[in-house]
């Protein structure tokens, strides 16, 4: 179970998440959004379009999001569960322990002796922002007519998952998130979240071994995600809900 430890070891109020707690319905909590993305640290991180605009026409549009959040965020977070709908996502990240330079990102800044940003570790939110401004710039070409401006809002939300049950019920409420959105009524046919990629045996980016051993195994995992979330009794960790969506 090391790989589980890994998660383990970034939230806090540690405890079974089989026995699925919640916070009471009492818990206050203050939001705080825009935290720095801290190496080592678990994150739901979300974003939406500007005045919540569509991101996504198309699943071509899905599937090069997801090409380049690779590209960009990869080597800076290890990903556990995400979710693309429309005009916004959701992402539960970890931050990784040990940052690369920009000059391991890149070599071409290694090669410039004068340029000291090669020995500069890389800052999260900052590769998070050139993820963003990648996408918009290739999304707002690829709409005719072209579209200027921005395409998402800034800064990006982010809230740190630092207890067992938030880990746990995040997952399953990230997934479910096109049920609740009307996206789709069987979740688990959704082709834009990583419900069915946790299932499959196909190679994934995402961090598929330590989430099933967080939830025991692939049976355990889906009997979760089958019980109810009461969003009253979470409702401190929801980002989405201080939005209006279209």
């Amino acid at each position: 179970m090391k790989r589980r430890a890994t998660i383990v070891r970034v939230i806090s109020d540690y405890r079974k998440t089989t026995d699925k707690v919640f916070l009471n319905k009492n818990t206050t909590m203050a939001k705080n959004y825009y935290l720095p993305l801290e190496a080592g640290k678990a994150y739901h991180i979300y974003n939406r379009g500007v005045n919540g605009t569509s991101i996504f026409k198309s699943d071509e549009n899905y599937k090069h999001f997801l090409k380049l959040y690779d590209e960009h965020c990869s080597c800076i977070v290890d990903t556990y569960a995400y979710c693309l709908l429309g005009n916004h996502f959701h992402f539960l990240v970890r931050i990784k322990e040990i940052l690369p330079t920009y000059g391991d990102l890149y070599p071409k800044f290694s090669q410039d002796k004068v340029n000291k940003k090669a020995t500069k570790t890389v800052e999260p939110s900052r590769q998070f922002s050139h993820f963003f401004n990648a996408y918009a710039q290739g999304f707002n070409k690829y709409l005719r007519p072209i579209r200027t401006g921005t395409l998402f809002q800034r800064p990006f939300k982010r809230i740190e998952v630092d207890n067992a049950s938030y880990f746990s019920n995040l997952v399953s409420y990230i997934h479910k998130n096109p049920k609740k959105h009307k996206f789709e009524e069987d979740y688990k046919i959704y082709p834009y979240s990583s419900y069915n990629s946790h299932l499959s045996d196909k190679t994934t980016r995402l961090d598929r071994k330590e989430v099933l051993e967080w939830f025991g195994n692939k049976e355990e995992y889906t009997l979760f995600h089958n019980e109810e979330i009461d969003e009253g009794l979470i409702e401190n960790w929801i980002i989405e809900d201080d939005d209006d969506f279209l």
